[in-house]
This record gives C-alpha cells, structure tokens and sequence, in this order.
C-alpha cells in the first residue's frame, strides 16, 4: 500500500471514529429519552483500505412495541373501569361504617324499634326523622356522585377524541416530512422517534397496529380493523353533553369523517382507554343508577304500605321529590327521595305524625307505638326487588342494600386483577423493548473501541508524515 492510499485510508478511520463518537454521543444523551430509539453506524470496508461511512440506522423491535401497545390500551381500560368502581365502592361504604347505605338503613331500623318502645318521647321521634333524612341523603349523594362520574367520563372522551385528532394529523404531516427528508437524503431517524411517541398517545385512547408503507410512512389500523391513518388521517366527532343527569336521554356518540359510526365500527374502536369512558357514561354508570333507584323505590313502598293512614295516592315518609311514587318515573328516583315534609318541624310538619301516621289530621294516643312497629317490621320484611336486576330472591331493603354493594365490589376485584395482570405484562413488554434500546455500558465500551481506533489511526498518519518528511530530506 502507497503511503497516500495508507494517509487516506487513516483519514478515512478518523472520520468513522469521529462519526462513531457522535452516535454513542446522541444514544447516551437520549438514555432516557421516550421514543428514542438506539443508533446504529453502519460502516464498510473499501477494497483500496480504509472505511466507508455509510447510513445512521434507527433500531427497534415491531413486534415487541405493536404488543406493548395493545399491553397499554389494556392497562388503560382496565385503571378507567377499576377506578369507577372503587370510587363506587367508596361512596356506598362497607357494611358496618359509618355512613355507609347498610348503616343508614341499620340506623333507621334501630330507631323505629327505638321509638315504639317510647313513642311519647319526641326526642325518640326525632331519632327517627333524623335516620330517615340521613338514608335519604345517602341514596341521594351516591345517586349525584354516579352522574358526576358520568358526566366526568363524558369530558374525558371529548378530550380523548381532541386529542386522537389532533395527534392523528400530526403523525400525518410527520409521514410527509420522513417522505421529503427522504427524498434529500437526510436522515429521518429524529422524526421517527417523535412519530413513536405520538402513535403511543393513540394507542392509549384506541388499541391500535401499525403497518409501514413505503419511503418510511406508516398507516394507522384500529386492533378492531377500524383505518385511522392512511395517507389522510380520519377525523372523529363528538358533542360533549357538559351536565349528565339521572333521566338524560341519550348522549353523544361519535362519528368519523363526519357519519355516525355503525355497530361494527364502533366495536372496532373498542378496547382502550375511550372505550372504556364510554362504558363508564352509558353502562356502568345508568347500571349502578338503576340499582340505587331501585333501592329508593323498595324504601318508598315498603314505608308507604306499612301506613294505613294513608289515602290512596299520597305520598308515604319517603317522597318523590314530595310526592308520591310513580313506577313510570323511577329513572333517578334515588336522586329525588326526600322525607315527607309532613313530619319534619323545620318545614311547617310534626314529629307526632311519625308515631300517628303520614295520614293523621290530629295527634293520638302518645303511647301507641304500633305504626312505628309496622314500619320497622316492613324494613325487614323479605320481598322480591321489583326492579334493579336484582337475582331472583327475598330480601330485606338492608339485604337489597347489601347485594348490590356485594355486586360492586365483586366486579371491583375483578377490575383491579385484571388491572395488575395489565400492567404486569405492560411492564414485561416494556422491559423487553427497552432492552434493545440504549444500553449504557454497552455504549461506554463502544466508546472504549471507538477511542482506540481514533488513536491507532493518527498514529498512522503520523507514521506516514514522518516518513513523507525523511523522504524530503533525502
């Protein structure tokens, strides 16, 4: 070898060693960068000597990160439902807390036997209306708390449809980008990552798969089969309802490209975070509803029945929002109980009437405790649930009570299992996905090797010059 073809193929070395440096530079400096992945220098061998520096190539793993993805909407899905039903779970209470629905309901019983046993003692009586006022209460906040979930989930999807929006046009105008710099010759790879990290901000509110297209685009397929992003990326509609009641009638669904989505679309776009907002609004939420309207509808009719003072059509202790109960108007009941004005001081009624009767025009005999004795008798009393989706059975209002708080907790340790087992195999894929990512040691010892080559080479150059200038000499 010629020492200009030795002088060039050093120089060659020291541009590869300079090249080589800058990557570990870059891998190094983005360790803990999201969506970052590991740079390759690809370098090749010249038949006269010396090294040819060819393409930075960008590393990842396709198939790992397609799973990790679908591990992420799974996880999503999974913390939206499990924290609907513990905040449910919370609100109801544990049997035998304070405060609790069964407690409400133990509370009530204990001070109707209480009373009967005294019923000339009015603060017996106010015993009782302060019982009843606290259930009434309690079926109305856990009623109110189930609507504001509703209408929380109801903001969450406008948001998570804004955002599956705007990042959908974003990755569209980063695919254009890759195509131009392409194009040019340039490298890509920095677009690429941030295009990673925006289609893992879909993949958390739409399970998603990627499918590459050519000159390094990529298209957008919903796990469902719904297109997302294909050339043009879809645009997907929806009207935020603001304030969810008890009988709102139906809500807002989406739409794509400007039309209502069809069963199967819909379906399509199931299984991620979205998906599961929209379960929150239209099904747990009216279920969890259906059931607590259920209880107050058990209440009212077992306290009215047990009165026979009564008129036909009045209202009991319990009221609709004061009047009484119509079965063609349960949807929301629990958000509208309230107890009988009729008994309460406070709004022009009497204490008496709850020893005497809603029905009674004058106080009676103050030892006469057999009406609060059929009311404590009714609460306890075994009978069918006339609504709800109760299993078939007799129950106490306390046992009705019970099963549905048994129900929801059941389905919370259900969700909250299904939500570990999510985030275990999320964890699992994104270990394995970060494994083939920048690996900091394995960076230093490449910088080891790259420092060595660097010297090596200039030590060949400077070999070279000294044998150039004893040639001059001669």
């Amino acid at each position: 070898m010629s020492l200009s073809q030795s002088l060039t193929a050093a120089m060659s070395g020291l541009t590869a060693a300079s090249r080589g440096a800058q990557t570990v530079a870059t891998n190094l400096a983005n360790l803990r960068t999201a969506g970052f992945g590991r740079r390759d220098l690809l370098l090749s061998s010249l038949a006269s000597g010396g090294v040819l520096v060819g393409a930075v190539l960008r590393n990842s793993t396709p198939l790992i990160t397609a799973d990790r993805r679908i591990a992420l909407a799974e996880s999503s899905v999974a913390d939206t439902r499990l924290g609907f039903r513990t905040a449910l779970e919370g609100w109801l209470g544990t049997p035998g807390t304070e405060g609790s629905l069964t407690t409400r309901i133990g509370a009530l019983d204990s001070s109707l036997l209480a009373a009967a046993a005294a019923p000339g003692t009015e603060a017996t009586l106010a015993a009782v209306l302060n019982a009843a006022m606290g259930l009434a209460g309690t079926l109305a906040s856990v009623s109110a708390k189930v609507q504001q979930a509703r209408s929380t989930a109801d903001g969450a999807i406008a948001n998570d449809v804004a955002t599956l929006n705007l990042t959908l046009a974003q990755v569209a105008d980063l695919n254009h980008s890759i195509v131009k710099m392409s194009a040019l010759g340039r490298d890509t790879a920095a677009l690429v990552d941030q295009r990673q990290v925006l289609v893992d901000q879909i993949a958390a509110i739409v399970p998603l798969r990627e499918v590459q297209r050519e000159n390094g685009q990529i298209a957008l397929y919903s796990a469902g089969g719904a297109t997302l992003l294909d050339g043009r990326p879809a645009h997907f509609g929806f009207a935020q309802a603001g304030v969810v009641a008890a009988d709102s009638g139906a809500l807002s669904d989406l739409t794509m490209n400007g039309r209502p989505l069809s069963a199967a679309d819909g379906a399509a776009m199931g299984g991620g975070r979205l998906s599961a907002n929209f379960a929150i609004r239209d099904d747990l939420g009216p279920a969890a509803q259906h059931q607590l309207d259920a209880i107050a509808r058990d209440l009212i009719t077992r306290m009215q029945e047990a009165d026979s003072t009564l008129a036909p059509g009045a209202a009991g202790l319990f009221t609709d929002s004061g009047a009484a109960f119509d079965s063609a108007r349960e949807r929301g009941l629990a958000s509208r109980i309230r107890v009988n004005a009729a008994v309460d001081p406070a709004q022009g009624g009497a204490l008496w009437r709850l020893r005497d009767g809603i029905g009674a025009v004058s106080p009676g005999d103050s030892g006469n405790g057999a009406g609060l004795s059929a009311w404590a008798a009714a609460l306890s009393e075994p009978r069918a649930a006339a609504s709800g989706g109760f299993l078939p059975g007799l129950r106490s209002l306390s046992g009705l009570a019970g099963d549905m708080m048994s129900g929801i907790a059941t389905a919370r340790l259900a969700d909250d299992v299904q939500a570990t087992v999510a985030h275990s195999r999320s964890s699992a894929l994104s270990e394995l996905e970060a494994a083939s990512g920048v690996d900091s040691d394995r960076e230093m010892q490449m910088l080891l090797l790259i420092e060595r080559s660097y010297a090596a080479n200039a030590k060949v150059i400077q070999a070279v010059d000294g044998m150039i200038a004893n040639l001059l000499e001669i």
